[in-house]
C-alpha cells in the first residue's frame, strides 16, 4: 500500500494554554484560554531541522526526542507513512512546568500540523480519533480536549476513569461555552512543578464524604461556568487534590486559599503552581495586584477556538 502524499506548502498551527481541574472537575475539566503557542511546520527534502523561540528556547532539544515532533512521528505512522523530512519552528508563549498545559500544547500542535501537510489527513485522522491520540501520548484528556476543542470541556472515558489513557477505553469530550463575562487571571510563580512530582502526592483513596462533596461541586461548577458566574465560588471548592498538593507548592496554595477568604474563586491551574482566578471584569485588576515578588499576574481571554490552522504571517 502507498504512503500518503503530503503538501509543499507549510502550515501554521495556533494552540492555546489550558487549565485543567478547575477545582473539583480532576482529571475531567479543561479550560482553554487566551495564551497561545504557533508552530509552522513544513515537509523537506530530509532530515529534521527544529527552531524554537520564546519558552524553552534555552532548555527543550531541538531533535526527535521534542515532545511536539514525537508527537508529530506518532500522529504520521497512524496517517500512513513519514515524510522525507520535517523543517518546524516553534514560537513558544505558554510557560513550562507551570499548570497551564505546555505539553498538551505540544502534543495537539504536532498531531495537528501532522494532519493539516498530509493530504486527505482529516479523513484518516478524524477530530475523534485526534483526541484518542492526544490523550494516549499525553495519559489523560483534561488538558487535551481544552487545547483542541476550545472553551470549557469535560472529557471521560468510556471504561469510566475520567483520566485513563486512550488504551483503557474510547475518550470523549463535551464543548461548552463559558460565560462572556468571566475574565481568567493566571498568577503564576518563577519556579516549577513538575506534573510527575504532583501527582505523586495525591493519596489511592479519599474519604467518600470528600469525594460526595466534589462530586456535586463539579456539578455546580458546568452551570457556574456556562451560565450563573455568581456560583463560582461555591463551585470551584475541592477536596480531592490541591491540598494534597501544598508540600509541592505551598504558596500557591495558601495564595488560593487568601483569595478564596477574600470571596475570589481561585483554584490551582492543573498540577500547578498557577493559580487560576475566575474573575469579572470589576475585580480582574484587584485580583492581578495580589501577585507579589515572584510572582507574575496576567489578565486573559477565554478562547473559543482550540487548535487552528491561520494563514502564514
Amino acid at each position: 500500500m502507498a504512503g500518503p502524499a503530503f503538501r509543499a506548502a507549510a502550515v501554521r498551527v495556533r494552540v492555546p494554554a489550558t487549565s485543567a481541574n478547575l477545582g473539583p472537575g480532576f482529571d475531567a475539566y479543561g479550560l482553554a484560554l487566551g495564551l497561545y503557542d504557533d508552530v509552522v511546520v513544513r515537509v523537506a527534502d530530509s532530515g529534521l531541522h527544529l527552531d524554537i523561540a520564546g519558552e524553552g528556547a534555552e532548555t527543550l532539544p531541538r531533535d526527535e526526542s521534542h515532545l511536539l515532533v514525537r508527537a508529530m512521528r506518532t500522529a504520521f505512522d497512524l496517517l500512513g507513512g513519514q515524510p522525507r523530512g520535517l523543517e518546524v519552528v516553534c514560537a513558544n508563549r505558554i510557560p513550562h512546568g507551570r499548570g497551564l498545559g505546555s505539553s498538551a500544547a505540544a502534543i495537539c500542535a504536532g498531531i495537528t500540523a501532522a494532519r493539516a501537510v498530509t493530504i486527505g489527513g482529516e479523513a484518516r485522522l478524524d477530530d475523534a480519533a485526534l483526541l484518542e491520540l492526544a490523550t494516549e501520548i499525553e495519559g489523560h484528556p483534561d488538558n487535551v480536549a481544552a487545547c483542541l476543542l476550545g472553551g470549557f470541556t469535560l472529557a471521560w472515558s468510556e471504561n469510566g476513569a475520567g483520566g485513563a489513557p486512550a488504551g483503557g477505553g474510547a475518550v470523549r469530550a463535551v464543548r461548552m461555552d463559558p460565560a462572556d463575562s468571566i475574565v481568567p487571571v493566571v498568577l503564576v510563580p518563577a519556579t516549577e512543578v513538575l506534573t510527575e512530582a504532583a501527582r505523586g502526592l495525591l493519596p489511592r483513596t479519599v474519604p467518600h464524604a470528600d469525594a460526595a462533596a466534589n462530586a456535586g461541586r463539579a456539578g455546580l461548577l458546568v452551570e457556574a461556568l456556562t451560565r450563573r458566574p455568581e456560583h463560582l465560588l461555591a463551585a470551584t471548592e475541592d477536596r480531592i487534590h490541591q491540598e494534597y498538593r501544598a508540600p509541592a507548592m505551598p504558596e500557591s496554595v495558601a495564595l488560593v486559599n487568601r483569595l478564596r477568604a477574600d470571596g475570589v474563586p481561585a483554584v490551582i491551574s492543573g498540577a500547578g503552581p498557577t493559580v487560576l482566578a475566575l474573575t469579572d471584569d470589576g475585580s480582574a485588576e484587584k485580583v492581578a495586584a495580589a501577585a507579589t515578588d515572584g510572582w507574575a499576574a496576567s489578565r486573559l481571554d477565554l478562547d473559543a477556538d482550540g487548535a487552528s490552522l491561520l494563514p502564514l504571517a
